[in-house]
């Protein structure tokens, strides 16, 4: 009997254009081949653990690989304090 699915997950890279995580990436495996439309990522803001969530802006490959553009959903994440203590 042959195992058809490969051992080494096929990656796709998202990309976040706003929000607390703007202007990063981060490597993901697609899931029964797809990439997810919805997501949520655990990132330290002022020393605390937030969630955020990021819904599919668009999709496009660039030389061979997956990249796809996520938008912050700001209703649904953790609450982001932007106020900055002065020193």
């Amino acid at each position: 009997m042959s195992n058809t699915d490969s051992a080494t997950p096929t990656l796709y890279v998202a990309e976040f254009i706003d929000g607390p995580l703007e202007g990063q990436i981060d490597s993901r495996a697609l899931v029964r081949g797809k990439h997810e439309a919805r997501i949520s990522m655990v990132a330290a803001v002022a020393g605390l653990e937030s969630v955020f969530w990021y819904d599919e802006v668009d999709q496009r490959d660039v030389s061979g690989q997956l990249r796809v553009r996520y938008a912050f959903d700001q209703g649904e994440s953790d609450p982001v304090d932007a106020e900055v203590d002065p020193i």
